[in-house]
């Protein structure tokens, strides 16, 4: 028994693919230097669907508690990255693109940065004179990024600060898995209606640099597993049936030798 099961693990081993350290780790070829980024304050334009925190304050509060009725009281459920449900208030994006207002109606949201709709709400305010010096604060309350594939806790990911990395969202799904392809990594982003798809190697001194250095909501990263967790895939599904074949025969030798 002793030289059968040193068999098997010899066997075990001669399937064990060995993998190049080099295709394990980040930024292989990026040398020591400084990386400047223009596109760090670029605000994600107000999507249908989107859910929106908007308060509306001024020296006067008693005027102003007619904007915020009962603190934006449409809720959402949020999944945050440990798992925890959330509770929030706000106002959702119509499919055409407006959201309610009290007081104010109807306002064109879609395809306006925060910024710009802010502006709007502002010019609006003062133009009917119903509030001295408003104060308008707009937040996305569904900016979640979700990441998928070869990492150690697939999840979405809800981000407060509305401000995330690509290097933070892989960080706060537990790290690519050894298997998963650095320099092959896929992200999946709506913009202006359509979906585009671009693939981003984490090796390249050029990710610093860009677009996508930054996520925005809704981004959907996919890691790739490498060619040795395929392989090892596929060996898996054809090793154990003959494992467990070869173990079967064994016992039933061994079991008509001793008797």
């Amino acid at each position: 028994m002793p030289k059968l099961l040193l068999c098997f693990i010899i066997i075990s081993l001669l399937f064990t693919s060995c993998m190049n350290t080099s295709k394990a780790v980040y930024f292989n070829n990026v040398q020591d230097t400084t990386f400047y980024s223009g596109n760090t304050e670029k605000q994600t334009p107000i999507q249908p669907n989107d859910i929106l925190s908007i308060t509306i304050s001024s020296l006067n509060a008693e005027a102003s508690a007619i904007f915020n009725p009962n603190s934006n009281n449409n809720a959402m459920r949020s999944t945050t990255v440990t798992g925890s449900n959330t509770e929030a208030g706000g106002y959702l994006v119509n499919a055409d693109g407006t959201i309610q207002l009290p007081v104010l109606g109807s306002i064109q949201a879609a395809g306006l940065t925060k910024m710009q709709l802010k502006d709007n709400i502002t010019d609006m305010i003062l133009s009917k004179k119903l509030l001295k010096d408003p104060l308008v604060e707009i937040r996305f309350l569904n900016y979640e990024v979700t990441v998928l594939g070869e990492v150690a806790k697939p999840t979405v990911i809800t981000v407060p600060s509305e401000k995330i990395s690509l290097l933070k969202a892989i960080g706060l799904a537990g790290d690519l898995t050894i298997y998963g392809k650095r320099n092959n990594v896929l992200l999946i982003r709506e913009e202006k209606g359509k979906k585009i798809t671009r693939h981003i190697d984490l090796n390249s001194p050029n990710f610093f640099n860009s677009p996508y250095y930054y996520l925005q909501p809704n981004d959907v990263v996919y890691v790739e597993p490498n060619k040795a967790k395929i392989a090892q895939s596929g060996r898996s599904q054809q090793l154990v049936p003959i494992l467990l074949s070869s173990l079967s025969i064994i016992v039933i030798v061994l079991d008509r030798v001793k008797f």
